[in-house]
Formats: C-alpha cells, structure tokens, sequence
C-alpha cells in the first residue's frame, strides 16, 4: 500500500508537465480498460485519457492561485485576524462616534452597552496579563485579613444588621403596611427551617448569603432610580423585540387570526423567543452570562459549580433545558444537589413563556427581575430544607465544562431552536385545554355538591381563596386584594401558572380600564401593590403538573438515579413554591406605590369619553372632597372654591356611582 502511494504521489512536476493525478481515476474506468481487448478502442481510450488530463491539468493552474492564497491565510492567521478585528474596531468606533454626535440622547443605550462590552474586554486582558502579579502583590494583605477574619466577620455582621434595621426602621414609618411583608418573609424562612432534612447540618453562610444577595438585587431593581430605569427599558425592548413575531405569524395564520385567537396570538412568541435562544447559545453569549452569574453565587454561598451553573441557567431556560448544562455530572451529584437543581428549576420560569407572559400585558420589569432575584434565593432556600450531609465529588473544582449545542452553523441553530419550541408549544396548548376543562368540571361538581346543602357559587376558586387567602395577606396584599391573590395562587400551584397569568391579566386590563372596583360582591381588580405581588408570587413552574415534567427530563439523563429523584422532588416542590412567595414578600416589602398627579388639572383637562385607572382613582379623589349638606354640595382640599368642581363631578358621576351623585 505504501508503494502505491508513493506511485501515486502528485508532485510540482507532474503538475507542471500536465502529468494526470491517478488518485482521481475511477476504479470502474482502470477495470473497463484492461477489460477492452479491441486495438481501436484501446486507442480511444487513450485519447480519452489525455482528453481528460489536459482538462484536469487545466483545472489544477486555475485553482493555484486559490490554494496558495488558502496557504498563505492559514501561515498568517493571527495576523490577518487581528487585521479585520482591527478594521471593524475602526468602522464601529467611526459609527459610535457619529451617532453620539448626531443625538446623544438617542445613543444612550448604545453607550451604556459599548461601556459594558469594553469592560469586559478590558477586565478579560487585565486579568490575562496582569492579574497574577496583581495577586502575587496582594497575598500579604490576604494573609494578614485571614488572620483578623474571625473576630472581623462578626463586625461586619453586626454593621450590616445594625444598617438593615435602621433602614427598615425608616423606610416603613412612612409605609407600614410594608411590615406585613417583612413579618411574611420571616414567617416562610422559618417554616422551611421547620421542613428542613437535617437540621443541625444547616450551612447558615449559603442561607444569608443567598438572601442578602436577594434584597440587593430587589434593593437595586425595584428602589433605585437608575435600577427601575435601566430594567424599565430592558422590559419595554423586550416588547418591542416580542412585536416581531407579528411578521411571522401574519404571514402564516393571517391578521385576522392572530387579534381574535389566542393561539395564533401568543403561541408564536414562544416559537420566535425559542429561535433566538438557540442562536445566542450557539454564539456562546448564555453561556458567558450564566457562568459570570454563577461565579458570584458561587463565590459568595460556598455552594459548588454544578448546582450553581444549573440554578444560574434557570434564569433563562426551563426547568429541563438549565439541568442539561451540567449533564456529564449529574449521576456524581449528591442529593442535596440534586435537590437544588430540583429547587432552581421550580423557581423559576423559561424565557419562552415569559414571553408569552409579557404579550398577555404582565408587566415586564417584573418578570425579569423576578426571575433575577429567584436564583439566589432559590439556592439559599435549598441548602435550608436539604443541608449537604454528603462528600461532594465537585467542591472546590474550578473548572465544569459547560455543555453546547452540536449545530455547525447560526441557520441551523436558528432552526434547531424554532423546531424545538414546536413540542413546547403544543405541550402549553394541550395543557391550558385540558386544564381549564378539568377546572370548569371540577367547577360544576363542586357547585352541584354545594347546591345540596344550599351553598350557592362554590368553586375551586373560592375553595383557594379561603385556604391560601392568610398567606396572601402575609405577602403583603391588602385584605380587601388578599382572596382574589389567594385564588391565583391556588390556580398556579394546583393547575399552572400560565392559566393564573391569564386571569391576573383580565384583572389589570379591568384596573387600567378605569372599570369600577366592586360590581356588585364582585371585585373586578386589584391594587397596583397587589398586581405586583401576585406576578413575583407566579413566577415559577411550582406546581403539581411540573412533577412528571421535571422527573421526566432528569430521568432521561440520568435513569439511574430515577429512585433518588422521586425522593426529593416533593420537597424541592414546596420549596420553590415558597421562594416564589419570598420573592413576593420582598417585591411588598420595598414595592413603592405610583403617585397619582395632580387630578385637578387631568380631570379639568382631559376628555370624558373612555376611562382610565388614573380618572377613576381622580374622580374617587373627587367624591372624597365632596360634601353634601342641605341638598348642596360644596368641596374640600384642592377643589375648594374651584369653578370646574361642579362640572368635573357630573362628568365623574357620569362614569361611576358614588352618593354625591
């Protein structure tokens, strides 16, 4: 074999005399050749052969110019790369400087996301070439912190106590109703203190580490003016970017289709949010996200990379697309383990429904940062309930190789990732069919038991709010809001939470409306404070149908360890029922309401035609100033003495019932 490749060996002489290549002769061509005993076919045959060589010798000048250009590109690489990095360094620099000269105010968002990308860069160099040295220079001081640590650890504790109940001290004097939500959180802390598997082996530094990065993340989102900005806009680009899926499933299904019918309306979404996952992991951009995000969890609760990187990816994936990053080492995890992926991935939600969430109207803002603050949360509830008792095979490795997709290019990626949404799809369809049939029968059923001892409007519904209706109240809805919120709390864990954000919808769409609060007994919506607690409450797959979803998915990668996952997933269950419900506390806790402007300028101003939340809560503002006496009405505070009094309240009268009218 080896002569015969050494006969075939192609040389630059060969190729200069036009010598043909009999490696790409045809085996079928040498065989019919010393088959053919005819002189004249032979001769034929021959001058085929030196048809073909001058053809194929003619083929090989052409393509050397190309060959040696793919020589020369493979000797210089490195610096033909950092050529065109280089180049598109330039254009880009040319084009952020024109549009931040055209209108600043415009490219503000382009700033801030070329200042995080150049940080970044600039860190991963500083800490390539410098940050052994930087190390090296400050081991002394560690060493001498690591001396001192003990007795200043305490110190810190005590200061940073001291600091929280000082502020909470004076953030709520202004808001008491706030302490309702803080007495919520400490109630569920200790319950799941109470459920824990092993008390005593409780790792309290992960526990507070993991709510202390939670109120920060809360404290930063939801309290500071350029938190509640920056992830104001982050939700209002995602709607915007959601509002594409327009073009795709008008085309498919029609205009018609997609404003009447839900599932034309909302599935889609879920389709397109499902593509560009896929492509952004294709392109490694979730990857760095959740490995930086799981480096701080890590780092700061002491809790090894496996469970970290899974609770991390659930910000973003599901509950059994976070757990295949870490697939290679599931069957080596510990049960406490285990039980925190578990936990992560019912704590949260997918990015996919959450899309879907958000086209329903559900705010945004606190989707994302629901499911932000839910991760660490999540982890820190787990080490509560089932404290590590085991030898982790993973603590303190630094390295966990995150797994990737198999696609060779970004179209199939894209293609991947929209086929995929495919299952999901139908599955929500599916589910949300035989959900709300099961509800309207089970429904039916109990009004029909009801009926027999004369107990008009049972329901499941009603059942919910009676039960669930104390720790409703506990996260911080007002007592009026708090059987409603007990209602879609009992949907979302017994049935799902896609139905519940359904009907949570229907209820601020009523309040945004400016519909009347009560019709008749009814209570057609809830508070702002109320809305905002119940969407932290709902976000997370905890219910009782995610059970076979989770155990189905884990099972698949790991069927051996199918026993161990049956144990665990109840508790990991009520777990991540509660961190959604932490998270609802602390969104009560630090929820700052809207302040309503000046109402006697809108209502003078505005037009009587159609209602708003902000002309029924100006007219109730109006009918509260209002007195009656002697078959007069005068008015009170800022409508004292004005001359649209009298005509704003016939036009608010026209709107609402109040006795002023």
């Amino acid at each position: 074999a080896l002569l015969e490749m050494e006969e075939n060996k192609i040389t630059l002489d060969n190729l200069e005399k036009g010598a043909d290549n009999p490696a790409f002769s045809s085996v079928e061509e040498e065989r019919l050749d010393e088959e053919c005993d005819d002189p004249c076919d032979e001769s034929k045959e021959e001058r085929r052969g030196e048809g073909k060589g001058r053809f194929s010798s003619c083929c090989r000048k052409a393509l050397q110019p190309a060959s040696k250009a793919k020589r020369f590109c493979k000797a210089h690489a490195k610096v033909l790369r950092r050529v065109v990095l280089g180049l598109l360094g330039v254009a880009y620099l040319c084009y952020f400087t024109a549009a931040c000269w055209l209108n600043f105010q415009r490219a503000l968002a382009l700033v801030v996301m070329t200042a995080v990308v150049v940080f970044f860069i600039c860190w991963s160099l500083f800490k390539k070439h410098c940050g052994a040295k930087v190390l090296l220079f400050l081991s002394p001081i560690w060493k001498c912190s690591q001396k001192s640590w003990p007795w200043l650890k305490w110190l810190l504790w005590v200061a940073l106590l001291g600091g929280l109940i000082t502020w909470l001290a004076l953030d709520t004097s202004r808001n008491p109703e706030q302490l309702i939500s803080l007495a919520g959180f400490c109630f569920l802390v200790l319950f799941l203190f109470a459920c824990s598997k092993h008390h005593g082996a409780v790792s309290w530094r992960a526990v507070f580490w993991g709510l202390g990065l939670q109120f920060l993340f809360g404290l930063l989102i939801l309290r500071t003016t350029l938190g509640v900005q920056a992830f104001q806009w982050l939700g209002d680009q995602i709607q915007f970017f959601l509002g594409y899926t327009t073009a795709g499933s008008s085309f498919v299904f029609g205009d018609k289709l997609i404003e009447e019918v839900f599932a034309f309306q909302t599935l889609p979404i879920v389709v397109f949010f499902s593509c560009v996952m896929s492509i952004l992991y294709y392109l490694g951009i979730m990857q760095w996200i959740i490995v930086k995000i799981s480096w701080l969890l890590q780092v700061s609760m002491g809790t090894t990379p496996t469970e970290t990187l899974s609770v991390a990816g659930n910000i973003f994936v599901g509950q059994t697309e976070a757990p295949l990053l870490i697939r290679p080492y599931l069957a080596d995890m510990t049960h406490s383990e285990i039980h925190a992926v578990m936990t992560g991935g019912f704590s949260t939600i997918a990015g996919s429904v959450m899309g879907a969430y958000i086209s329903f109207g559900i705010d945004a803002a606190s989707l994302i940062a629901a499911s932000v603050m839910a991760a660490p949360c999540a982890l820190a509830m787990s080490k509560l309930v089932y404290p590590e008792v085991e030898e982790s095979k993973f603590k303190g490795k630094a390295n966990i190789r995150l797994s990737s997709g198999e696609e060779q290019n970004i179209l199939e990626a894209a293609s991947n990732g929209a086929a995929a949404s495919v299952g999901l799809v139908a599955n929500i369809a599916a589910n949300l069919i035989a959900f709300l049939a099961v509800l309207e029968f089970i429904n039916a059923a109990l009004r029909w038991f009801g009926e027999m001892v004369d107990i008009e409007g049972l329901s499941f519904q009603v059942i919910c709010s009676y039960i669930l209706m104390p720790m409703a109240f506990l996260m911080g809805a007002d007592w009026a809001d708090s059987p409603l919120v007990a209602e879609l709390l009992g949907i979302k864990i017994f049935l799902n939470e896609f139905v519940a954000y359904q009907q949570l919808a229907t209820y601020k769409k009523n309040r945004l409306l400016g519909l009347e609060e009560w019709d008749g007994s009814r209570k057609q919506w809830i508070s702002e404070r109320a809305e905002t607690i119940t969407t932290f409450a709902l976000c997370g797959f905890a219910n009782l149908s995610s059970i076979g979803i989770m155990l189905g998915g884990l099972a698949s990668m790991v069927p051996q360890r199918k026993g161990d996952l049956a144990s665990i997933v109840l508790r990991a269950l009520l777990t991540g029922c509660c961190v959604s419900m932490l998270n609802a506390c602390l969104a009560g806790l630090l929820h700052v309401p809207t302040e309503v402007g000046d109402c006697v300028t809108f209502l003078s101003t505005t037009n009587f035609s159609s209602t708003s939340y902000t002309m029924y809560t100006c007219c109730k503002q109006l009918f509260a100033s209002s007195v009656l006496k002697n078959g007069t009405v005068s008015f009170t505070g800022a409508w004292t003495g004005l001359a649209e009094s009298i005509l704003c309240l016939t036009q608010c009268c026209g709107h609402y019932n109040h006795t002023s009218c």
